[in-house]
């Protein structure tokens, strides 16, 4: 099968499920073409199966803005064209669905009839796609795909709830390449930032409000009054000049370092103890699911997709968002030493479920279904 996959190609989780989405298939023997205006992230090598389409994005003095979904849907459409895929998959509704939709409508003028599969990540649902500007597009372009998934249960139910879509959503969750992120124990970096043998508490963000990473410092700092840890905090946005001035503020800059991005999370989760997701809204849970896979317990805020990956007493714990005592207590509980192993191989083991093994025939279907019902309509 020939697959053109459209993402935004940064460290966000649609971005990041959608290259490993591709590599697999790629490895699986399909040609995989992704379409975007930068090289993913996580795009870090190639085989004889992955191909890569940058988009053209030309300024022009009348423009204020570079009509970035008009070059979208003109490369989309010479991709289709000239490779002969049969079915486009487009991650992230804004813009990628709209433009999807424009480059059907231009390749049917040519005899050409490409399936669009759309899947929805989260905020392009439930934060930028409610507003007024974007709801009527998002809302059309969704019905207007041949086929709907979304990561969870959860936000296919905010989809029906904030739009009005006719189209069936399948859910097919979120998953992680589980031989990366299988745990390799690196002694020498957790002596490191532990020496004395701390408990070692990981965040890993975009640094946005929503992601609440003022509530994880001051959750670490409860912990860090209770028994002696280190918090490492990976990623950078907004937000992080805020949160470095809480840090001196409350007193514990000594304790948490700033790690920035990393490509290679895995090395640090590997050797952490504890995850924090106090998250206001999360559709899935994905940077959780990645802790889990490395064997980490996480204490989250009881959101969105959370319930459907983090169960609660087992792989860690869920609390109201904000509610920083309870996910204090909660963390304290899990990392007693007679506690910590068994939520560590319950984390692990609910990874298990989430292997892009388990996943990736789930999307193979998808693919075929979608492509079956085009053609019955041709």
């Amino acid at each position: 099968m020939k697959i053109g996959i459209v993402c935004y190609p940064t460290f966000g989780g649609s971005g990041v499920v959608a290259t490993e989405l591709g590599i697999a298939l790629a490895k699986e023997g399909h040609h995989v073409h992704f379409i975007t205006y930068s090289q993913p992230t996580r795009l870090d090598f190639f085989n004889e199966n992955l191909f890569y389409h940058e988009v053209d994005i030309r300024t022009y003095p009348l423009f204020k803005y570079p009509p970035y979904e008009l070059a979208l849907a003109s490369k989309m459409s010479d991709v289709v064209r000239y490779e002969g895929l049969d079915i486009l998959h487009v991650h992230y509704a804004i813009p990628h669905a709209s433009a999807a939709y424009l480059t059907k409508q231009i390749l049917q003028t040519e005899g050409i009839d490409i399936p669009i599969a759309t899947t929805l990540h989260g905020t392009d649902i439930t934060l930028v796609g409610k507003d007024p500007s974007y709801a009527p597009v998002v809302t059309f372009s969704i019905n207007q795909s041949d086929g709907v998934t979304a990561v969870s249960d959860s936000l296919k139910e905010d989809t029906y709830s904030h739009f009005k879509v006719t189209k069936d959503i399948k859910v097919i969750p979120n998953f992680i390449d589980l031989e990366r992120f299988k745990k390799q124990k690196k002694d020498h970096f957790k002596t490191a930032i532990c020496p004395n043998g701390e408990k070692l508490v990981v965040h890993t963000s975009n640094f946005r409000k929503v992601k609440r990473v003022d509530d994880a410092v001051r959750i670490f700092k409860k912990i860090r009054e209770e028994i002696p840890a280190k918090c490492l905090l990976v990623g950078d946005g907004p937000e992080r000049a805020n949160i470095e001035k809480l840090c001196r503020e409350i007193g514990n800059c000594d304790d948490i370092r700033f790690l920035g991005k990393l490509d290679a999370v895995e090395e640090v989760l590997s050797v952490a103890d504890l995850f924090l997701m106090p998250s206001e809204s999360e559709s899935f849970g994905l940077a959780a699911l990645e802790a889990m896979a490395c064997e980490v317990p996480v204490i989250s805020s009881n959101v969105g997709g959370l319930p459907e990956l983090n169960i609660h007493g087992e792989t860690g714990f869920l609390s109201d968002v904000g509610n920083i005592d309870e996910m204090t207590s909660n963390a304290l509980h899990i990392l007693k030493d007679e506690n910590l192993p068994k939520f560590k191989e319950n984390a692990l083991a609910r990874a298990n479920l989430f292997d892009v093994t388990k996943i990736l025939p789930e999307y193979e279907s998808f693919y075929n279904q979608v492509i079956e019902e085009r053609k019955s309509l041709a």
